[in-house]
């Protein structure tokens, strides 16, 4: 007897094109414990194009060596069914070999390679599978668990300034969080002013303050008057960027209890995370100590957090912080989203991907309103009380928008900057300034 089926296997469209356009967008002068952020921060735009005319895009972080591998990696992925992604992850794999956990670097930001081009070429397949087969991404992660995905407000130190052609220079015509977006933000009284203007524009129902900057007593100070500000309904984080030692981070960490939702990496390494999380009532986040699949083990033996803030650019994509997620669940670990500097399409993939996820129970970072420069046709994306709607047509649900994308990959050209690196330009304000990876 012949078995057959109504439904014979078909290959999915195969990947013909791929382009790899680095961009800047324009940047304030952010401060963080690494220094301070330039004029324009980096992007790489990627996108695959297959055999019958699907595109499908993804934005990552911009660095020139991610760039490289990225057109290295074109003669490895022309040809492959957009569908197999195992099978491109291990041609990937086979040719730029793993990750492993010291390549993240002691800056807040991550510098492995392999993550990088896997996500950007993943969330690319993802946006052309949903196309193909007429489904929101969302869908394609197990499907939407709510409809609206919270992100909370990221406050920033900063000195004066609108960033890009203007640098520290300023627009005097600029209204609103425009306005507030360039104006300097030094002390308690000031970074209050920024979390007003911006929960005004965008609704944030909770707070962070990336911290690291000053000492921390004037960083407690902050968080204080913060609280003082907004109340006790309106959660509280900050995240000093490991730059504590942990007597530091005990004694202010106490002092803060009654206030803060969850304390983001005081300090650097597992081991001194265990320390402090044992010392303190007030859960502990990262996306320093816990960042790759490879450090989990230890994390759970040790007990070094309470909540893992997972970034599909760095995790190796949205399926794998899907997997993540059950990870966290199974040992009891909450589950949150880091930021970087982003425009609408890593925001898109961020929203599919908070929409899937079996529990939110953090509102996720996102550095979106620090960006005024957008690449999607649609335009930026509108924030109701503090949350993005999900996307509900095929793929991501955003175009590309070609004009701004040749306009902000001028900008690259231009501007000269080939990764990122705060360190010479919190010089341009401090000579002589050093990044320390402990300081208080």
């Amino acid at each position: 007897m012949t078995l057959t089926t109504p439904f014979p296997y078909k290959a999915g469209p195969k990947i013909k094109e791929i382009t790899v356009t680095p961009i800047a967008v324009v940047d304030p002068p952010l401060l963080n414990a690494a220094g301070l952020h330039a004029p324009y921060a980096l992007r790489t735009i990627v996108e695959l194009v297959t055999d019958d005319g699907i595109s499908g895009i993804s934005e990552i972080p911009g660095n020139s060596d991610i760039d490289a591998a990225l057109e290295a990696s074109k003669p490895l992925l022309i040809g492959r069914d957009v569908f197999q992604l195992h099978e491109i992850r291990q041609v990937l794999v086979d040719h730029f070999g793993t990750d492993t956990a010291a390549q993240r670097g002691d800056a807040p930001w991550d510098q492995r390679k392999m993550v990088h081009i896997f996500s950007s070429i993943e969330v690319a397949c993802l946006d052309i599978i949903g196309k193909v087969v007429g489904r929101p991404v969302v869908d394609l992660l197990g499907g939407k668990m709510r409809d609206r995905v919270p992100f909370s407000a990221y406050l920033f130190y900063k000195y004066e300034g609108a960033g890009g052609k203007l640098a520290f220079g300023t627009d005097p015509n600029a209204e609103g969080w425009a306005a507030a977006r360039q104006a300097s933000a030094l002390n308690p009284a000031e970074i209050v002013a920024q979390a007003k203007a911006m929960c005004a524009e965008f609704g944030f129902q909770s707070i962070k303050l990336k911290g690291g900057v000053f000492e921390p007593r004037q960083e407690v100070d902050a968080m204080f008057a913060l609280y003082e500000a907004f109340g006790p309904n309106v959660p509280l984080r900050i995240d000093p960027n490991a730059l504590w030692k942990v007597e530091t981070a005990i004694q202010y960490g106490r002092e803060m209890e009654p206030i803060l939702e969850y304390l983001e990496d005081p300090v650097r390494g597992q081991a001194a995370m265990a320390e402090v999380r044992k010392a303190l009532k007030t859960p502990l986040a990262t996306n320093m100590c816990t960042t790759s699949f490879e450090d989990i083990p230890n994390s759970i033996a040790i007990g070094s957090e309470d909540i893992i803030l997972s970034d599909h650019h760095f995790w190796g994509g949205l399926r794998a912080s899907m997997t993540l997620s059950g990870i966290c669940e199974t040992f009891g670990r909450g589950l949150s989203m880091h930021s970087n500097s982003h425009l609408g399409i890593s925001l898109a993939a961020m929203v599919h991907l908070g929409a899937a996820l079996p529990q939110v129970p953090y509102a996720l970072d996102t550095h979106y309103p620090w960006q005024s420069d957008e690449i999607i046709t649609a335009g930026r994306f509108t924030f109701e009380e503090g949350a993005v709607l999900v996307p509900q047509e095929p793929g991501l649900g955003v175009e590309l928008d070609r004009e701004a994308l040749a306009r902000l990959h001028q900008n690259y050209l231009d501007c000269g900057l080939k990764k990122r690196d705060d360190e010479p330009e919190m010089q341009k304000k401090q000579p002589g300034w050093k990044f320390q990876s402990v300081r208080w």
